[in-house]
């Protein structure tokens, strides 16, 4: 995983076979699989909590690499509750949320992935993936 600091292109969304893992399903890390857009290629993504990851503020931080509206209109965020704004203005499942780069193992193809992580109410902890994208570079 990687961050990204530069302007984007968000494309096609890859399948994959889990996105949602609560308590015991998490245990270390979670892991889940994707299908790259390009070449049909099954990926394995492993999130490992408070280890992967990178604020999403700093993708839509002065429209750096992604705008507000741009992660808004592809789903991959949604405005925080009013109760829930100390996580951040836009979240996964009113969860604090990150995201990461990462490449098809096989083509090479670059993905944009987001996640929201935390205790959903006392007793239950998340881990909600919104999606993996393909994206292109811009600059």
């Amino acid at each position: 995983m990687y961050s990204i600091s530069k302007k984007i292109k968000i494309g096609q969304q890859a399948h994959m076979t889990k996105n949602i893992f609560t308590n015991d399903e998490i245990g270390q890390s979670a892991v889940t699989k994707f299908t790259c857009c390009n070449c049909g290629h099954e990926n394995t993504l492993e999130i490992i909590p408070y280890k992967s990851g990178f604020p999403i503020f700093q993708v839509y931080n002065e429209d750096k690499v992604l705008s507000k509206n741009e992660l808004l209109k592809n789903k991959m965020i949604t405005e925080t509750s009013h109760r829930m704004l100390h996580f951040g203005e836009v979240t996964v499942n009113d969860l604090p949320t990150l995201y990461f780069g990462t490449l098809c193992e096989s083509c090479h193809a670059k993905y944009f992935g987001v996640f929201g992580y935390g205790e959903k109410q006392p007793g239950l902890t998340v881990l909600a993936i919104s999606g993996i994208w393909k994206y292109e570079d811009l600059e």
